[in-house]
C-alpha cells in the first residue's frame, strides 16, 4: 500500500483553521535558496529542480534500482521558509522583490547520502538543470511549533498570522525567530486563490518569565 503523507501524517500536514501546538520531528529535505518575487521565473526554476530530484528518488525502482528500505509513497509537498532583506524590512508594506526564501521538498527516511548522489547523477544525465548545483540535502528539525491551516490567497495570510500570534501570547510562548514556514498543499496553477490551502508554522519555545 502506498504511503500517503496526507493520511499517515495528518498532524503535520492537515491542521485545523485555528492555531495548535505541535512538535515537528527531524526531517530530510532537498533544499535551495533564493531572493525575489515568488511569482517570477527564478522561483519557478528553483521549484522545478527540487521536483526533478524528488521524482528521481521516487522513480528509481522503475529505472531498475530499488534502494534499501524503499517503499511506495506520494511525493511530499513544497515547503518554504521566508525572510526579508534588511532593505525589505524598512518598508511598511511587503515588497516581494525583497523576499529571501529557502524552499524544500521533504524526503522519506530511507533516503541517505549515497541515494542523494545517485539522484543528482540521474538528473544531470537525463535532464540537466542549471541550478542543480545549488541544491543541498539537509536534515532539519523544527521541534516545538505553532501551526495553522490557512485557506485563501497568500496575500491574506496576515489574518492567520494574527491568530497564531494571539495563541502564542495566550499560551505563554515566544517565537524562536521572525522566520516562518509555509507548506503548500494546493497546486496554485489549478486551484483558485480563495481555495488554496497552506500550512503556516512558527518555531516557538516556552517564554521565560
Amino acid at each position: 500500500m502506498k504511503y500517503e503523507w496526507k493520511k499517515q501524517e495528518k498532524d503535520l500536514y492537515l491542521p485545523k483553521e485555528k492555531p495548535e501546538l505541535i512538535t515537528v520531528p527531524e526531517q530530510k529535505f532537498f533544499v535551495i535558496t533564493g531572493k525575489g518575487n515568488p511569482n517570477g521565473p527564478e522561483f519557478s526554476e528553483r521549484v522545478g529542480v527540487l521536483y526533478s530530484l524528488a521524482y528521481a528518488i521516487r522513480m528509481m525502482p522503475k529505472q531498475g534500482y530499488t534502494p534499501e528500505g524503499y517503499f511506495e509513497y506520494t511525493v511530499y509537498p513544497l515547503e518554504g521558509v521566508w525572510d526579508l532583506t534588511e532593505e525589505g524590512k524598512k518598508f511598511e508594506t511587503l515588497n516581494k522583490d525583497e523576499l529571501l526564501y529557502t524552499i524544500m521538498i521533504r524526503q522519506p527516511d530511507f533516503v541517505a547520502e549515497d541515494l542523494v548522489e545517485r539522484a543528482f547523477e540521474n538528473v544531470r544525465k537525463k535532464k540537466p538543470h542549471p541550478l542543480i548545483e545549488e541544491v543541498t540535502f539537509r536534515t532539519i528539525e523544527d521541534g516545538l511549533s505553532v501551526q495553522i491551516l490557512h485557506v485563501g490567497s497568500f496575500d491574506d495570510e496576515p489574518k492567520s498570522f494574527e491568530k497564531m500570534k494571539e495563541f502564542i501570547k495566550e499560551n505563554n510562548l515566544e517565537r524562536v525567530s521572525l522566520l516562518h514556514r509555509e507548506i503548500y498543499l494546493s497546486d496554485v496553477r489549478k486551484v483558485e486563490p480563495e481555495k488554496q490551502k497552506t500550512v503556516l508554522r512558527y518555531k516557538v519555545r516556552p517564554k521565560v518569565v
